[in-house]
C-alpha cells in the first residue's frame, strides 16, 4: 500500500464516456427550479460529502446514468464509471404507513386547491406544515432517513454515483411533484382516489355554504340519436357560426406544458422546447384553413 492510498489520496479515474445516458437538464448552477426539488437537493448537500458532490453533478450532466427507475420506497440506477460495468445504485426511503396514506388524504382533501395545483404539476407551498401537524414529512430530513447503496470500491455512502442519481431525481421531482409521493409508498392515482374518496364523505355529511346545503348538479340529459337512417349517416346541415369564433390561441403548447417533459429526458434538448416554436405556425394556417 503506498502513502497516498494509507492517507486517503488517490488518483481520481475518468468515467468512461457513454451513449444514450440520461442527460441532466441543468448544464451549469443548482439543479432544480421549483422549492420541493431544491429541498430534495438541500438533503444530500447537507450530507457533508465534498468533492463527490461536484463529481455527482458532472456525472449526471454528462450522462453517466444509464437508467434509473422510481419505485415504491426504492430507487433502483445503473451508472457508468471508469469500469467495464455500470455500476449498480439503490437508494430507500422509508414509506408512508397506510394510515398515514388515508390521513394525508383527508388533510389535503380539505383543500380543494390542493389536487388543482398537483394536477398543474405544483407542489402545495403549505403543504408541509399540513404534514409537519400531521407528525411526519414528505422529503428525507436526515441521513438516517435514506439508505444508500452503490456497487462502486468508494468506500464512502453516498459516492459520486449515488449523488449523480440524486441529482437526476431532483429534475424529475421539479418536472412531476407526484414522483415525490410515488417514492413515499403514494402513487399518483391512489393519492387522488383518497383525496375524491374523503370530498365524497364531506359531501355526503351534507357540507354546507352559507348555512345551505349544497345540492348537487344534474347534468341535462342529450338529446337521442335520431332513427331516420339517412339523416343518421348523412347529417343535416350545419348552422352558421358552430365552430365559434375562430382565433390564435394565448397560449401555445399549453397540453404539453401540462403533460411537461418526458421522464428522464436523454436528448441534449428537451422536447417541449423543441417543439414549442412550431405551435404559432401550425396555429395561424390552421386559422386561415378554418377562416377559409
Amino acid at each position: 500500500m503506498s502513502w497516498r492510498d494509507h492517507y486517503g489520496f488517490y488518483q481520481h479515474s475518468a468515467p468512461r464516456v457513454t451513449h444514450g445516458g440520461i442527460k441532466a437538464q441543468s448544464r451549469k448552477g443548482a439543479f432544480g427550479e421549483k422549492w420541493w426539488a431544491r429541498r430534495w437537493i438541500a438533503t444530500l448537500e447537507s450530507f457533508q460529502i465534498g468533492a463527490r458532490l461536484g463529481r455527482g453533478r458532472n456525472y449526471a450532466r454528462n450522462g453517466q446514468v444509464l437508467s434509473v427507475e422510481v419505485e415504491k420506497g426504492r430507487v433502483q440506477a445503473r451508472v457508468q464509471g471508469s469500469r467495464p460495468t455500470p455500476y449498480d445504485v439503490l437508494i430507500k426511503v422509508k414509506t408512508f404507513s397506510s394510515g398515514d396514506c388515508v390521513r394525508l388524504g383527508r388533510a389535503l382533501a380539505g383543500q380543494a386547491l390542493y389536487a388543482a395545483k398537483l394536477l398543474a404539476g405544483e407542489m402545495p407551498g403549505d403543504i408541509e406544515k399540513v404534514l409537519e401537524k400531521m407528525g411526519f414529512s414528505l422529503f428525507p430530513g436526515k441521513l438516517r432517513d435514506l439508505q444508500t447503496r452503490c456497487s462502486c470500491p468508494d468506500s464512502s455512502n453516498p459516492c459520486k454515483h449515488v449523488a449523480a442519481v440524486y441529482y437526476l431525481l431532483g429534475e424529475e421531482f421539479d418536472r412531476d411533484p407526484f414522483l415525490i409521493f410515488k417514492l413515499r409508498g403514494l402513487n399518483r392515482d391512489r393519492l387522488m382516489a383518497l383525496m375524491g374518496r374523503e370530498e365524497a364523505k364531506a359531501g355526503g355529511r351534507g357540507k354546507r355554504k352559507g348555512g345551505a346545503k349544497i345540492e348537487p348538479v344534474m347534468a341535462e340529459k342529450p338529446d337521442p340519436l335520431s332513427t331516420d337512417a339517412q339523416l343518421f349517416w348523412g347529417g343535416k346541415e350545419l348552422p352558421s357560426g358552430w365552430l365559434g369564433g375562430v382565433r390564435t390561441p394565448p397560449l401555445h403548447a399549453a397540453l404539453l406544458k401540462r403533460l411537461g417533459s418526458f421522464p428522464f429526458w436523454r436528448a441534449d434538448e428537451r422536447f417541449l422546447e423543441a417543439v414549442e416554436a412550431v405551435y404559432p405556425g401550425a396555429s395561424e394556417k390552421g386559422r386561415k384553413i378554418l377562416a377559409g
